[in-house]
């Protein structure tokens, strides 16, 4: 009879396991809530967790919010794990694309504060050798106006006018 008992308990996952696992799906509702309503509509999820979803976006109060949250992860705990795979792996995808968007942003200002900086000449020679089809009078002319709004601390239209074409051209 005890080595029934054994047989069972090695079976049944343990209860931190049981409790990282509710609160990993917990996450993923979070997550899931956090989407905006155009987003949510591609994503293939079972009609009473979209009526959930729907329900805790409509829920202002904080703690209102948190308890239809539980709710929502309460209800998607009850399907099976394959249900929510798509779901999951198109989130995972998303943030994915999102960082390398973010890398690419981050990568082009780099570069305008290059060009704009102390070693822009440099720095336009590199970026003119790697870019040969690029218009080089344009360029130049938005550095140096883009200078001239910097030193006259003129509102940056250029700035921003030389990071979208230093964007395009890197994407």
């Amino acid at each position: 009879m005890h080595d029934q008992e054994e047989a069972q308990d090695s079976e049944r996952p343990s209860r931190s396991a049981r409790r990282r696992e509710a609160l990993d799906v917990l996450t993923f509702a979070k997550q899931l809530s956090e989407l905006p309503p155009a987003r949510l509509a591609r994503l293939e999820l079972p009609e009473d967790v979209r009526e959930e979803l729907a329900e805790v976006q409509r829920t202002p109060s904080h703690i209102a919010h948190k308890r239809q949250l539980a709710h929502l992860a309460k209800l998607m705990r009850a399907h099976d794990e394959e249900t929510f795979a798509a779901a999951r792996a198109a989130l995972t995808n998303d943030r994915g694309k999102n960082a390398r968007e973010t890398a690419a942003l981050h990568r082009a200002e780099a570069l305008r504060e290059d060009l704009l900086g102390d070693n822009g000449d440099v720095a336009l020679t590199a970026f003119t050798t790697a870019h040969p089809g690029i218009d080089h009078q344009h360029l130049r002319a938005l550095i140096r106006q883009s200078r001239r709004e910097r030193e006259t601390s003129k509102p940056p239209r250029v700035q921003r006018e030389l990071f979208r074409l230093l964007r395009d051209l890197d994407a």
